[in-house]
């Protein structure tokens, strides 16, 4: 699985577009709040979640799709907010869009659906969640550009 930091980094360097399946409208639902913070810092939510889909409503302004097969444009990320037994047939949707890396949050681990998106030459993270990820390498990257910027600083002070 590609739990490493470069891995992690590089995904989550710049906004890509996330297709976050079983996504609530409840704002208090942890899956909401992830893609609120997402949505923030400039990715592109995709709701997948066919009880709202039916309904015609929109989840944080965006179109709420019933499964990944029914997007119609490219999808880098497939977030999975789904009991770790309901993975594998999401996964091997993820494969068939052509996603470029499955993502299952805290408590979920398939190990068959990791397997699976892997072979088929996509990254893997499980157990995890994007949201604390993307602060926690966010923060670091801030940190060293405060580093760096208080070093120079320092250097032309001691010219």
């Amino acid at each position: 699985m590609s739990n490493n930091i470069s891995t992690l980094s590089r995904l989550l360097h710049q906004p890509c577009t996330i297709a976050v399946v079983g996504l609530s409208a409840q704002s208090q639902r942890p899956s909401y709040v992830v893609a609120n913070y997402m949505q923030q810092h400039g990715f592109k939510i995709v709701p997948v979640n066919p009880r709202y889909c039916a309904s015609g409503e929109q989840i944080l302004g965006e179109t709420c799709y019933a499964s990944l097969t029914d997007i119609d444009f490219p999808i880098d990320i497939v977030d999975v907010f789904r009991n770790t037994e309901d993975v594998l047939p999401i996964a091997q949707q993820a494969v068939q869009i052509g996603a470029h890396f499955l993502w299952q949050q805290i408590g979920v681990e398939n190990l068959e659906a990791d397997q699976l998106v892997r072979a088929a030459g996509l990254d893997s993270v499980m157990n995890r969640c994007v949201k604390i990820e993307h602060e926690r390498l966010f923060y670091r990257q801030l940190e060293n550009g405060i580093e760096a910027a208080n070093a120079a600083d320092a250097d032309v002070h001691d010219r």
